[in-house]
């Protein structure tokens, strides 16, 4: 990936937050509403959040054609998982893009927001990569392995670990595990909880880690030079997904709008970039559920 885009990635959530402005979206209702009807006179903007620069190759095909319907897609970038479902919750963005159904639901849990999600994008393996050894095999007793310190990218993780066979959980552990839900160390291998977006910049200094596939892609981490390649993909709760404020989706206005926001990621466009631009390690899925369809 290119320098300015690991530069993008490296910038604070504090600055970002003091660059958005504190509209959710720079279109008026009169202007939602006649985007609705189909007036091309009307410009919307939606502001999308996600992490990674990743995201606007991957969403480049859905902006096109969004332009084409009166709807300006705005990226805002942001740095960490933490924020971009705060600043949706407080308005500063009107959707985000960057998290699975775990993610979400622990987020609504935690800090009670009134979010949810309006439509699935893909899933994307959450592999195991190192710049010390080969393979799996090649660990050792005492070795060094990172995983996310986000509980959900973290229980994910673990189970990763535990389907490369260097754990066993215990048989209660639900999608959400935790390191104190090991059971058994098949090796003796040291667990570090790390900051998710920081464990490709740290492999020189553990055995291996667990990296968030945007993140190995930003930082040029191919699929075929994991260790272990995650294969747990047909799991609905990994699944990531578009989320939008639930106050909003009682405004046919923007419901319509983001129908249409929907649709222009869920195409053959989108899922050519997957397949043409990073080589299938995007995985289109849940595309047949209609999530806005009782709005």
């Amino acid at each position: 990936m290119k320098l300015k885009r690991i530069i993008a990635l490296s910038l604070s959530a504090a600055s970002l937050a003091l660059a958005l402005t504190a509209c959710g979206s720079s279109s008026s209702a009169s202007d939602d509403a006649a985007q609705a009807s189909g007036s091309s006179d009307a410009q919307t903007t939606v502001k999308l959040g996600v992490v990674g620069a990743i995201y606007e190759d991957i969403w480049a095909p859905a902006k096109e054609k969004l332009a084409d319907e009166g709807i300006d897609l705005e990226f805002v970038q942001f740095s960490d998982y933490v924020t971009p479902n705060n600043a949706l919750a407080n308005g500063e963005i009107d959707l985000n893009a960057f998290q699975h159904r775990i993610y979400l639901q622990s987020e609504i849990d935690s800090y009670g927001y009134e979010i949810e999600n309006i439509g699935n994008t893909f899933i994307i393996p959450l592999n195991l990569y190192s710049d010390k050894v080969k393979s799996v095999d090649e660990l050792k007793d005492g070795d060094t392995v990172a995983i996310p310190d986000d509980a959900t990218n973290g229980g994910r993780a673990l189970k990763v670990l535990e389907a490369a066979g260097l754990i066993k959980l215990k048989d209660g552990a639900d999608f959400n595990p935790t390191v104190d839900d090991i059971e058994t160390y098949n090796k003796q291998i040291k667990i570090e909880e790390l900051k998710a977006n920081i464990i490709p910049s740290t492999l020189a200094d553990v055995t291996a880690g667990v990296v968030n596939g945007n993140y190995a892609l930003d930082f040029g981490l191919k699929t075929e030079d994991a260790i272990y390649k995650d294969d747990k993909l047909d799991i609905e709760e990994y699944w990531n997904l578009i989320a939008a404020r639930t106050e909003d989706l009682s405004d046919p206005a923007k419901v319509e709008t983001y129908r249409k926001v929907v649709a222009a990621f869920q195409s053959d466009e989108t899922e050519a970039v997957f397949n043409d631009q990073f080589g299938g390690y995007f995985i289109k899925a849940g595309w047949d559920q209609d999530l806005l369809a009782d709005k």
